[in-house]
């Protein structure tokens, strides 16, 4: 009790700096080089006004972002931050959630995360969990510091990996009212365990004795290893990929999905990054997500079973799963050739509980 006074009486000290520090701190952000032209996947909407935002974490990342604000709209809106597919950039997947969003009345940012994209931070094609949570968080700083946005309806929607990434945040953070992660992985799991957790302990010790004996190597040469992005359709196809592989290139190596800022469409994630996943867990306190939530993934998606692993951990009466017939995982990413995204079940979801 001691303790939380003392905290509480040094809060209140420091309230009167609070705006010369922000401002402070907007002013060291990284000034970062932003594309100006439309250069996303999908094409633009008239129903929209765009432009592009940065933030910073707390790390002292800046952030690049698309905002996305509904043409003519007035007074304080909800909003919502989105990021994802892992791998992937605010052009790509994240931007087409964020601008359909945006015309269903949310604000809306769509963010690359640290060290990808045209955000900042050193060095280049890396991931954290811990950073990458800090990422959502720090759009919801961000969000909920604009004069048009109501700070009682923040939400955000993860997509593939940022799915897991973004429950991760809304844990965490009980300013996230509502969480939408689709097609999600669970990166921790599937990065310690392997696909459909068919990896062992001996299996998962080789990769960190390869992955630390190229650490030793890196550091004395100074050289950096990539994983390698999505192989080319062709090379998916001849070499027998499993179905989800070659989804993966016929998305991110094409050009239905192709940006030459995305870590998959390109050279992949830095190798020594991949440990990163072996140690770390999502959601250690389930608990702590009470704000809603709902789970999308595709009926024929091979991510399908961390969804509802992940759905089962959840608490309370506000969570939701829903299952899209057909889909692959892809095609959440843009909806395929059908259309499966299910906008319409988002934006219920979220004027539910962003109201």
């Amino acid at each position: 009790m001691l303790a939380l006074l003392v905290m509480e009486t040094s809060f209140a000290g420091a309230q009167s700096n609070d705006n010369m520090n922000n401002v402070a701190q907007k002013a060291a952000e990284e000034q970062l080089t932003l594309t100006q032209e439309w250069d996303k996947v999908f094409p633009k909407s008239n129903q929209v006004d765009h432009k592009k935002v940065t933030f910073h974490n707390h790390f002292g990342i800046t952030l690049a972002a698309d905002m996305y604000l509904p043409r003519g709209a007035k007074g304080k809106l909800p909003a919502l931050a989105v990021a994802g597919p892992f791998g992937a950039v605010k052009e790509q997947s994240s931007g087409l959630y964020a601008q359909a969003m945006a015309e269903r009345g949310f604000l809306t940012i769509a963010f690359d995360p640290s060290f990808t994209g045209e955000s900042g931070g050193q060095p280049r094609d890396m991931f954290s969990l811990d950073i990458n949570t800090e990422d959502f968080m720090a759009a919801v700083d961000y969000l909920g510091n604009l004069e048009n946005v109501d700070p009682e309806r923040i939400g955000v929607i993860g997509i593939c990996g940022w799915g897991g990434i973004c429950l991760n945040a809304a844990a965490a953070d009980p300013r996230i009212k509502a969480a939408v992660a689709v097609t999600m992985y669970d990166m921790p799991r599937v990065g310690a365990n392997g696909y459909f957790d068919k990896g062992t302990a001996d299996d998962r010790y080789e990769m960190k004795r390869q992955i630390t004996a190229l650490r030793t190597r890196e550091y004395k040469t100074g050289s950096v290893a990539t994983a390698g992005g999505c192989l080319e359709p062709e090379m998916a196809r001849a070499q027998n990929m499993p179905d989800f592989v070659q989804q993966y290139s016929a998305y991110y190596k094409t050009k239905r999905g192709y940006h030459k800022n995305s870590v998959n469409s390109n050279a992949g994630w830095k190798t020594q990054a991949q440990l990163g996943w072996t140690n770390n867990e999502i959601l250690t306190h389930p608990e702590d997500l009470r704000n809603a939530v709902l789970i999308v993934h595709g009926e024929k998606a091979h991510s399908r079973y961390m969804g509802e692993d992940t759905f089962k951990k959840l608490t309370g009466s506000n969570k939701e799963l829903l299952i899209v017939p057909d889909a692959t995982h892809t095609d959440l990413y843009d909806g395929g050739d059908h259309g499966y995204i299910p906008f319409d079940k988002i934006e219920d979801f979220l004027k539910t509980h962003l109201k």
